[in-house]
Order: structure tokens, then C-alpha cells, then sequence
């Protein structure tokens, strides 16, 4: 079993605009509702793939209760700890004539002690029975910046693999942790190393500092693909995943599709590389797709037949 944790869900609401500009009345041309947030968009792709899922997190007040409704719907298992305050909703705006796309995330809900209590118990029993435990995106309001951390540290000891794709200070207290996969996008780890990357070379490298931070493996996603740094035959290994970016209709959500497409490959005991290549081509087939966390398994395996991937030889000063 797979667990993915969204301590901040929300209902996603894409609009697809033509013209879109800020301080004029429009009128669009698609939209659509979804249960979301990073975990819970991965949860999603896992179930699509095929693989057992459960998505749990905090829920609150009519909001929640959507989200909840939604992923029943949709038929992926959920438990999540109901909270006093409104869940929030996150709109994105797609202007298709130009392929441009607005983010609006509300910030959350307050979350008290008690309820942070709650869900702490709830996954430590959800845990007993999963292999992998996902803790993905932001977190609301009352609630510490190492609660990922603390996490972690418990469920490595219950010898579970745990992964971290967040960003911020809660990024930086769950590397001390020592995940077992950290998996920013190119921002984000320019966060957390603290410098911007010039090129290739200093995208490598910036990989293999960010694994040095704590973490077993690091993966960054790039628009093309990822740099990754696994371990093969117990000893970490560089790589380079690229594919031809397709034309996109919508990009929210291609890092959670990429994620879920990796640990798929890695529940069912793929090689490395296969799980890198199934992740990036499961990252570009949903950028086809209207709504995160959307994908056509048939078409994303297809797809691995143009993904390329290629070792990478660090310089001997930092290896």
C-alpha cells in the first residue's frame, strides 16, 4: 500500500480562458472541479496506474467535505482527519491561445493541536500496513514546519520508505530527517541549496548537494524530464531523464503525475531507471490533460519508448 499525505487539501478549480487579462471580464471555455492538492493529485495517478492508494491529510467544514465526496467518487480510498475550519479552494486560470497559466492557492485552514494530534495517530495506524508513505505540498496555518520531520523519523523507524515534495522551511527540516526521496522541481531546489543553476552542470550538481542534505535519493524535475541521483547495487548513481516536451494544454500537476509514476514503478520492484523513464513519461503524457493528476496509463507507457536516459560523471573534485 501507498500513502499520500496532504496536510493542506483543496478543491482545484481550472479555468480555461482565451485572451485571459487581469482587470477585464471573461468568460470561459472549459473548467473544471476537482479534489486536490499535491498528495491528493498523486493519489490519483497511483490509482489511475493501478496501484493501492490511500490519500489522507486534514479535511474541513463544507470545503472538506467536497474533497472527501470527490475522491469516493472517483473510487480512491481516503481517511482523513475532518478539522473545524474551512478546507480551501485553489484556482488556475489557462489562457490556451497563449498556453500561459495564473495560480491562485489560497493559504488554509488553521489547523489546532488536538486535530494535529488526531491525524498524527491516524497515519502511524495507516502505516502498519503501507510500503511507502508520500508527504506532499504545503502546510496550513498552526501547524510547525517540522511536522514532516517528525513524521519521517517515526516511520523510518516502523522501516517504512518515506518521500518528501514540498518546498520552504518544511523542506529544509524534512531533509535533516533523512528521507528516503526528495523530489523538488528546479525553484525549489534552488531554495533549498540557495543558488540559482546555470545550465546542465550546475543542475547536477545541485542534485547531488541536495541528496548530500539527507536524503537517500534525490530527483529534480525539469520541464523535460528530471535529474536523479538512485542508488544501483547500493551505490548512488547520476542520471539524466529527458523527453520531447509535448504541447501542453495544462502543466498544474506534472511533478505530481512524474512522483506517482515513479513510486508505481518502484512499488512493483522496477530497476531504477525504469522507474525514472515511467515517471517522466507519465509527467509529460498529463500535461495533455485537463486537471491535475489526470493521466492515460495506456499512453504513458507508450510514451516511455521516447524517453531517453543517460549516466552522468560528476567531477572527481565532488565525488
Amino acid at each position: 500500500m501507498i500513502i499520500t499525505v496532504t496536510l493542506n487539501a483543496a478543491i482545484d478549480k481550472s479555468l480555461s480562458v482565451p485572451n485571459f487579462r487581469l482587470g477585464r471580464r471573461h468568460r470561459t471555455v472549459e473548467q473544471r472541479t476537482m479534489a486536490g492538492g499535491k498528495g491528493v493529485n498523486i493519489a490519483r495517478t497511483l490509482k489511475e496506474l493501478g496501484q493501492p492508494v490511500i490519500a489522507t491529510g486534514f479535511a474541513g467544514g463544507p470545503t472538506g467535505t467536497h474533497i472527501v465526496e470527490q475522491l469516493t467518487e472517483e473510487s480512491i480510498l481516503n481517511d482523513f482527519v475532518r478539522i473545524r475550519e474551512d478546507s480551501r479552494t485553489n484556482t488556475s486560470v489557462l489562457d490556451p491561445t497563449t498556453g500561459e497559466q495564473t495560480e491562485i492557492n489560497e493559504r488554509g485552514p488553521s489547523v489546532s493541536r488536538s486535530e494535529i494530534e488526531l491525524f498524527h495517530d491516524k497515519l502511524l495506524y495507516l502505516a502498519r500496513g503501507a510500503a511507502i508513505v508520500v508527504f506532499a505540498g504545503s502546510l496550513p496555518r498552526g501547524v510547525d514546519p517540522d511536522v514532516y520531520a517528525s513524521l519521517i523519523r517515526e516511520l523510518k523507524r516502523a522501516e517504512v520508505t518515506t518521500v518528501i515534495d514540498t518546498d520552504g522551511e518544511p523542506l529544509r527540516q524534512a531533509m535533516r530527517a533523512e528521507p528516503d526521496v526528495v523530489s523538488p522541481n528546479v525553484l525549489e531546489a534552488e531554495e533549498l541549496v540557495g543558488h540559482e543553476f546555470a545550465g546542465e552542470t550546475e543542475r547536477s550538481l545541485a542534485v547531488h548537494e541536495i541528496a548530500a542534505l539527507g536524503a537517500r535519493e534525490a530527483i529534480m524535475t525539469l520541464p523535460d524530464g528530471c535529474f536523479a541521483q538512485v542508488m544501483v547495487d547500493g551505490q548512488p548513481r547520476l542520471k539524466r531523464v529527458r523527453v520531447e516536451p509535448r504541447e501542453p494544454i495544462a502543466k498544474r500537476g506534472s511533478g505530481d503525475a512524474f512522483l506517482a509514476g515513479y513510486l508505481a514503478a518502484r512499488y512493483e520492484g522496477r530497476p531504477p531507471d525504469h522507474c525514472l523513464r515511467f515517471g517522466v513519461a507519465c509527467g509529460a503524457e498529463s500535461t495533455g490533460r485537463f486537471g491535475a493528476g489526470l493521466i492515460d496509463p495506456r499512453e504513458a507507457r507508450r510514451l516511455m519508448g521516447e524517453v531517453e536516459l543517460s549516466d552522468v560523471e560528476l567531477p572527481a573534485e565532488v565525488t
